[in-house]
């Protein structure tokens, strides 16, 4: 009844206008499951790569043409005849096809979108969401979601240094409670923007994109946005920072620099800050704007002192959250947990090439206490598989972009219905066990 009969792999868009993945899986039955591939912009070097054709005259390079006759001619023969619910063994043979540190032979692109469309068919296969074919009946968690309202970094063309501005819908019942206030805050905003004559065109991630003065005004705004949509800042919402650290590091100097505003009555200043520097002016940051409630990447790649150095400095109230520092992968989350280098991990499937593998860092930092956040990329497109992992895991947080563009609200709108599908549905911040 599972069998895999057919694996069909083709290039599609991405919400960038660029090429990637898609893949559907066929059984026996005539049952099929599709998965599409994200795309990172600001992608951490050790993350596994995704395979591009290199020729110019043809989507500037970025082609997935090589990738597509991957899925087509080498992993679609693997495949066929094997059980689709057996997904460690899929994923194992999918592994094994490409025994390269990055996958850069076969592609973690092809990899991904053929595990993902076999678990998709699975499930279809049993006549349940993904959410509960991965998770079981027990899975009934809906995650708070860390909605990207004002985009910066390697995500806009403006002046602000910190890559994504979020809203946290902390203080609701339910999701759907959550996702409606976090809109009118949007909407507010917008106001907000308007009034300054500052731009409200979106970044890559749905966000506005708006040159300001430094990255605390950006902070202010959005606290001034959720006072006159009418809620309370802490109560209602929190706020959330990824800093994308490894884009502020200058290595020939070895030193972070950053447009901040020292203090609440001085001029903004472009400054070049120390790892230790650094630490101080996060703690300061948090001191001005309490309701921040999570940093992301607040270092680069390979600093794993200053990321421990924080987290021991203010982990036990604030959301410490590893990304390109972990990238998916168990082997440096475990370095992570040793040295205690942050609190919560960015999980993104595309990092590191298989859901087996994604399930087993999400399971390791579970283990350990971790916050788990699970993750689209820049470029994304209307498959809502985040959503349901989510679910299924019971993550607890979701990072998926702005409430506009429909790659971005495809994924609110598969959580909606699966709030609506729950007899019992949780929605609980998990900022709590922090405080």
């Amino acid at each position: 009844m599972s069998e895999i009969v057919e694996v069909l792999g083709r290039e599609v868009l991405d919400s960038r206008g660029e090429p990637t993945v898609e893949v559907e899986v066929y059984l026996s039955t005539g049952i099929m499951g599709r998965a599409m591939v994200p795309s990172g912009k600001t992608t951490g070097r050790r993350e596994v790569r995704e395979l591009r054709d290199g020729d110019p005259a043809r989507f500037r390079g970025k082609g997935t043409q090589n990738a597509v006759r991957n899925v087509n001619e080498l992993i679609a023969p693997e495949l066929i005849g094997l059980d689709a619910r057996d997904q460690r063994l899929i994923d194992g043979v999918l592994m094994g096809l490409d025994s390269s540190e990055r996958r850069e032979t076969i592609g973690g692109n092809s990899i991904l979108g053929a595990s993902l469309a076999v678990a998709h068919a699975a499930a279809e296969s049993q006549g349940i969401g993904l959410y509960e074919y991965l998770g079981g009946k027990l899975a009934r968690r809906l995650p708070v979601p860390l909605v990207n309202v004002i985009n910066g970094g390697g995500h806009a063309a403006n002046n602000l240094d910190i890559q994504e501005f979020m809203l946290v819908p902390t203080g609701f019942a339910s999701f759907c409670d959550a996702i409606r206030a976090t809109c009118e805050v949007f909407g507010r905003l917008r106001e907000k923007l308007e009034e300054l004559s500052a731009s409200t065109s979106y970044g890559d991630e749905g966000g506005f994109a708006p040159c300001l003065d430094c990255n605390e005004q950006a902070i202010e705004l959005l606290q001034e946005a959720i006072r006159k949509a009418g809620y309370e800042v802490h109560n209602h919402f929190g706020l959330a920072l990824d800093v994308a650290g490894s884009h502020l590091f200058d290595k020939t100097c070895e030193r972070y620099r950053l447009r901040i505003r020292p203090d609440r009555d001085a001029a903004p200043e472009t400054v070049e800050l120390t790892t230790a520097e650094l630490v101080k002016y996060y703690e300061g940051l948090l001191s001005r704007f309490p309701a921040i409630v999570s940093i992301e990447d607040p270092f680069h790649e390979d600093d794993w002192d200053g990321f421990a150095a924080l987290t021991a400095a203010v982990g036990s109230r604030v959301q410490i959250v590893g990304d390109d520092l972990f990238v998916t992968q168990t082997r440096y989350l475990e370095r992570g947990i040793k040295l205690r280098s942050a609190n919560a991990i960015l999980v993104k499937p595309n990092q590191v090439g298989t859901l087996s593998e994604t399930l087993d860092t999400i399971a390791m930092a579970q283990r350990a206490g971790m916050g788990t956040i699970i993750s689209h990329r820049s470029g994304d497109t209307e498959d809502t598989t985040i959503a349901d992992l989510a679910v299924a895991v019971g993550a607890g947080q979701i990072k998926t972009g702005s409430v506009t563009r429909s790659e971005r609200c495809a994924k609110y709108n598969r959580l909606l219905r699966i709030e609506s599908q729950l007899v019992d549905p949780v929605y609980l911040a998990p900022f709590a066990r922090l405080a």
